[in-house]
């Protein structure tokens, strides 16, 4: 099944899940992006796969929510060497994602780029998509039951109701569950 048409950007975004890996692959084996030199003057530009990595804010990353200093001591105390050691974690974790992406996007004739952005994923993805002037959103689902998702919402289905172009959502058919499972 490839999709062929005009399009200009595909925003892929990639937690580093196998499900979002698995959104990516079935993008560039599925889409077709804009031929170079197609259409009129800068809308004219190849189409390309845009690879989207959203970090959380090194405070939520953490965890970090200082309580009280006991014996009187501030409420709100920031710890610079903690939060540093926090971004640097997720600096190299996101290197490790991206790497993992380009290496799949590797054996693809096809323009990629990657960009990270640090906050909310479910509203940085939009923002992205937005911004990019995105023809697609491709993502991956993650397999949680109702009550997982009614407590924790699901980036995926925030994104289908928020952004404004169309959204491929790629969820794990029971074949790729069942190879996980073998694996194991």
């Amino acid at each position: 099944m490839a999709a062929t048409g005009n399009l200009r950007c595909v925003v892929v975004s990639v937690d580093g899940s196998e499900e979002s890996m698995n959104a990516l692959k079935w993008a560039l084996q599925n889409l077709r992006l804009r031929p170079p030199g197609e259409g009129d003057g800068p809308s004219s530009d190849p189409g390309s796969f845009v690879i989207l990595h959203v970090q959380s804010p090194p405070s939520i990353a953490a965890g970090l929510n200082p309580g009280a200093i006991p014996f009187g001591g501030p409420s709100h105390v920031e710890v610079p060497a903690f939060a540093a050691a926090i971004e640097a974690h997720q600096k190299r974790i996101t290197e490790a994602i991206l790497s993992h992406a380009l290496k799949i996007c590797a054996g693809s004739d096809v323009h990629v780029t990657t960009k990270v952005v640090v906050g909310d994923p479910k509203e940085m993805i939009c923002e992205v998509a937005v911004n990019l002037q995105a023809d697609l959103l491709v993502m991956g689902c993650r397999a949680w039951g109702p009550i997982k998702r009614m407590f924790l919402g699901s980036v995926s289905n925030y994104c289908i109701n928020h952004v404004h172009c169309p959204v491929i959502v790629i969820k794990d058919t029971p074949d790729q569950a069942e190879s996980s499972e073998q694996k194991a």
